[in-house]
């Protein structure tokens, strides 16, 4: 006759159930996964270094006299001129108009490109209407055209209503982008349910609420990194802006080709002005960057 063995109450309390043990063991296995070793290291500081040394040598650059800078060793440290060719910079290449233009051309493409692209990427993403795939065809086949071809047109129609020289005729051909439409739509597609849009249309939201209160708060961390790949291309763009604009009333990019005239340029003071021109960018993103890495991360989680 077998007999049933019997668990102490206590031995059976003490013992953790299996599940349990499991989790913690999984637990401890991807804190062990997600230490970086020393590998990672010294991948990060390769990356780090070779991203800083061109805004450092061209620190250094604008530091020194043309010269200096014409000898065969080129200098490793900072000279004695950084000052005074940052004011000649600043001075001849009338930089304090150029950003202020560009401030605003970057803020008004920036702005437009992220509320368009992300109304017109909800649309590919989320609703029906004839023809739907074949239009999105044609918005990414738009990104294969070279910009050099369409140069030709855009500036006559510029010329011909009168907007040559003017702000309006660099931010009105890059209010949308092709690729910013194609970006959100592929970042709606799994990240806004569709279920959520049903049932604010059963509570009797309107088009405008449902973008408003649903698809803006769901889109928001692909807007973030929208905007800032954006406002960087808007505020380095020179290829549309040196033909539709003047000295008179330039951008940064296009107030820098002014320094580099001249029979010998100084190339010191050319270094200089392109320093003055990075560093908005460089306080942008110090000043902004846990917010955008902060909208990606709670993305990359939410996805």
């Amino acid at each position: 006759m077998a007999t049933a063995t019997r668990t102490h109450p206590e031995k059976a309390a003490d013992a953790p159930a299996p599940r349990t043990a499991k989790r913690r063991r999984g637990v401890r296995a991807a804190g062990q996964q997600h230490r970086a070793g020393w590998l990672t290291y010294l991948i990060l500081v390769v990356f780090a270094v070779g991203s800083i040394l061109p805004l450092l040598y061209s620190a250094i650059a604008a530091s020194h006299d043309n010269a200096r800078l014409s000898e065969r060793t080129p200098p490793f440290w900072f000279g004695d001129r950084l000052f005074d060719n940052l004011e000649a910079a600043w001075n001849d290449a009338n930089l304090v108009k150029a950003m202020t233009n560009t401030i605003f051309v970057a803020g008004a493409i920036t702005v437009s490109t992220v509320l368009f692209a992300t109304l017109a990427g909800f649309a590919f993403a989320k609703l029906r209407f004839r023809a739907k795939n074949f239009m999105m065809l044609l918005v990414i086949g738009t990104m294969m055209v070279p910009p050099q071809l369409t140069v030709v047109p855009l500036f006559m129609a510029i010329a011909e209503i009168e907007w040559t020289g003017h702000l309006q005729a660099v931010i009105l051909p890059t209010m949308v982008s092709a690729f910013g439409v194609f970006f959100m739509r592929q970042y709606l597609i799994q990240a806004l349910p569709t279920e959520l849009i049903e049932a604010a249309r059963v509570d009797g939201a309107s088009s405008l609420r449902v973008v408003w209160h649903v698809v803006f708060p769901a889109a928001r961390p692909a807007m973030a990194v929208l905007g800032m790949l954006t406002f960087v291309a808007a505020w380095n763009e020179f290829f549309w802006p040196i033909i539709a604009l003047t000295q008179q009333n330039p951008t940064v990019q296009v107030a820098l080709t002014n320094l580099g005239r001249g029979y010998i340029p100084d190339q010191g003071v050319i270094m200089a002005g392109a320093f003055l021109g990075t560093l908005p960018l460089l306080i942008a993103f110090v000043l902004f960057g846990k917010q955008i890495v902060g909208g990606i991360m709670h993305g990359a989680l939410k996805g």
